[in-house]
């Protein structure tokens, strides 16, 4: 089987092949195309078939990680929506919740407000009504809501929302509505709330469908187009594209809910850098993903995943109430651009230079400095050995860059202008590290970091020995991580919907009539996409709090029959999960099941990663240069005499003092003055910081 993981950045493009019938790997990194992602993806991997000496036929499996759904979103580009709401309940995607970043400001407008989802002239109301049990009140008027879908015709909107109240209870009059907008308006994407969340809580349930809305058609026409490329060249692969919940779905299944895919590209290294982190043998990790736009951030204590609160779950502002993967991101990369503000402060970020016109140094028509020129100024990156010496760089384009605009403003030494950019670039991450970690009660001594993405090795050594942890794991190809982390996901499917019962009282029938009706929907869908009963794995999970408590925790809910068994040791795993959370459990008080869910996974792939050969503990070998480069010795800058390693060539076994720079096609990894870096078994940079 021959499998290809394809991460798209906003930078580079990370490609991976798995020939399993060869047991060989084949790497390749491309600059995206922010146009039209697609064409970078294909040019890419027909380069990498190439490389491989496989026809494009022969590839198997495609699996892909975008930004797109994220881009449309950040940068408001989104589709023209329409929505069809309750009558009464027109403003509620407008109002948000009480909660506001600037508490006691009555003027700012939060991003929901500024930048709308929906317009409020395309927000429509209809007469119907569903009543807190489930019961219609009063039926959907079918004239009303014909005149109202003939309306949003009229105004041209690419996609309409159905967003009714109380329909996760019943949706009958959601389901009819659709009927209705085919018959008048059928080239309108349609998305209905039950679908998208089944769940209570109206703004976050409206709000979420209201993305999926607006990302719909741009993901549904980039995805389609990217299916069209490569059935073009030959590429018959199964197509799945990453979620932000971990795991991957079809190309069906995206095009239907995109929101879906909001943490895609993030999602996938988070997995990537667990997987390396288990084969190095450590449990707890951090990791930092830092690409040419982005710094990624992951916590997974014990190798777990976590994920975010279902209120907590927003991209730029916009609630979207469906399963994320606990994770941060900020503005912070190697094309991130360093200048000097209209008040005479240093700054770095968050505005990058992306993939074009790039860095200075690409000689693209950039003329901004930035962190990529920062390394090139003090040579710690290799101006001819970029991408493997695939991209040509102008490392005197850097350094008048950094002279013109940053050190002759400021009153500085060119070097310090660059370590100083690097300094404050560290510091940004830093600081999001400290929010992630520290701010969630983890002592970072109990971890290790896990550093990949293009730039993540450039920086893991400061990082750590700022926030005191203890050891960094560079993985065998840290600029691929992403890309095979993607290689490592099953196929996964969610669905939820409201309980409303407590550990008092629990109706056991009710609890297995509705886990199974979920179960039966996605073991459905999961054999439609042509899985085995071997290879289908149902998990239950309970979203629980305390009687009397506002928000619930996920909680591991038994498979098989409900019985009062079941329900006890639910109880015995929220109050263990809530103590790990807050450090506090409340034994003696019964609890609350607001929400059930139903995560169903099909499992597609295998992973192994084979082991390096052996070597002694020098690592001459892989020796194949020597560079002055400047490092930051007490505050100043000191020119030092480092040795360069190639990073093939090490072997299981080598040790590398510090100062050295280990050079590979996708990354280069900065080994600072005092730390020591062992190379494990399966090729991991094993980085001891002191």
């Amino acid at each position: 089987m021959i499998r290809v993981g394809v991460d798209v950045g906003g930078t580079f493009t990370d490609f991976i092949m798995m020939d399993d019938s060869r047991g060989r790997i084949f790497t390749n990194k491309v600059s995206s195309t922010p146009r039209d992602t697609s064409e970078g993806t294909v040019n890419g991997l027909l380069e990498l078939c190439s490389l491989a000496k496989v026809d494009p036929s022969g590839v198997d499996l495609f699996f892909y990680g975008t930004t797109e759904a994220t881009n449309i979103v950040v940068e408001h580009k989104g589709a023209e929506v329409g929505m069809l709401t309750t009558k009464g309940f027109r403003d509620i995607v407008h109002i948000g919740r009480q909660k506001r970043y600037l508490t006691y400001s009555i003027q700012v407008d939060q991003p929901w407000q500024k930048y709308p989802l929906v317009k409020r002239r395309f927000r429509l109301t209809v007469p119907e009504r569903i009543n807190a049990r489930g019961e219609v009140v009063e039926p959907l008027d079918e004239q009303e809501t014909v005149l109202a879908v003939r309306q949003l015709k009229s105004q041209k909107v690419d996609s309409i929302a159905v967003c009714f109240l109380n329909s996760y209870l019943n949706p009958e009059n959601e389901d009819r509505a659709r009927e209705v907008i085919k018959q008048e308006y059928p080239e309108a994407y349609v998305s209905l709330s039950h679908e998208v969340v089944n769940q209570y809580r109206e703004y976050e349930r409206f709000s979420t469908t209201c993305l999926n809305s607006y990302t719909a058609p741009i993901v549904g026409k980039h995805i389609q187009n990217l299916i069209q490329k490569l059935r073009s060249k030959k590429v018959r692969a199964q197509i799945m594209l990453m979620q932000s919940s971990g795991g991957t779905a079809t190309t069906r299944w995206a095009i239907q809910r995109p929101v879906t895919l909001l943490l895609s590209g993030p999602a996938a290294g988070l997995i990537g850098g667990i997987k390396f982190a288990e084969l190095a043998d450590f449990e707890n990790i951090i990791t930092i993903d830092v690409g040419g736009t982005t710094a990624d951030f992951g916590v997974a204590p014990g190798r777990l995943l976590r994920y975010k609160h279902l209120l907590d779950t927003r991209i730029k502002g916009y609630a979207a109430m469906l399963p994320m993967l606990d994770m941060d991101t900020i503005g912070a990369g190697g094309g991130s651009i360093v200048y000097v503000d209209e008040g005479g402060a240093f700054r770095v970020g968050p505005m990058s230079a992306g993939a074009f016109p790039g860095p200075a140094c690409y000689g693209l028509g950039g003329q901004r400095a930035t962190v990529t020129d920062a390394y090139i100024v003090t040579r710690r990156l290799n101006p001819d050995y970029m991408l493997g010496g695939k991209l040509k760089v102008y490392p005197e384009k850097s350094v008048a860059a950094f002279k013109e605009q940053i050190a002759e403003p400021l009153g500085v030494e060119l070097e310090d202008s660059a370590l100083g950019a690097i300094s404050i670039s560290n510091h940004n991450m830093v600081q999001a590290l400290e929010l992630n970690v520290t701010g969630r009660g983890y002592d970072p001594r109990d971890f290790a970091l896990v550093a990949f993405g293009g730039a993540g090795p450039l920086h893991g050594c400061q990082l750590a020995r700022q926030l005191s942890i203890p050891s960094v794991i560079v993985p065998p190809l840290p600029g691929i991580t992403s890309a095979i982390g993607l290689l490592l996901s099953d196929i996964q499917y969610s669905e939820s919907a409201t309980e409303m019962q407590t550990s008092l009282s629990p109706n056991l029938g009710e609890l297995e009539e509705k886990f199974s009706k979920l179960e039966s929907g996605i073991v459905e869908r999961l054999r439609a996409d042509a899985f085995k009963e071997s290879d289908i794995m149902i998990q239950r999970i309970a979203e629980c709090r305390y009687i009397g408590q506002s928000y619930e925790l996920r909680t591991p809910f038994d498979s098989g029959e409900v019985t009062p068994k079941t329900i006890e040791n639910l109880l015995k795993n929220f109050h263990k999960t809530h103590y790990r959370e807050y450090a506090v459990s409340f034994p003696d008080r019964g609890i609350e099941i607001v929400h059930i869910h139903v995560v169903g996974t099909g499992k597609v792939t295998s992973f192994k990663w084979k082991r390096i050969a052996s070597g002694g503990s020098s690592p001459s070998a892989a020796l194949k240069d020597t560079r002055k480069i400047y490092f930051e010795i007490r505050d100043k800058p000191k020119l030092i005499s480092t040795p360069i390693y190639e990073r093939n060539l090490l072997k299981s076994g080598n040790t590398i003092k510090g100062p050295a720079v280990i050079e590979q096609a996708d990354s280069t990894t900065i080994l600072e003055p005092e730390c020591r870096a062992i190379v494990d078994k399966v090729g991991n940079l094993v980085i001891r910081v002191r």
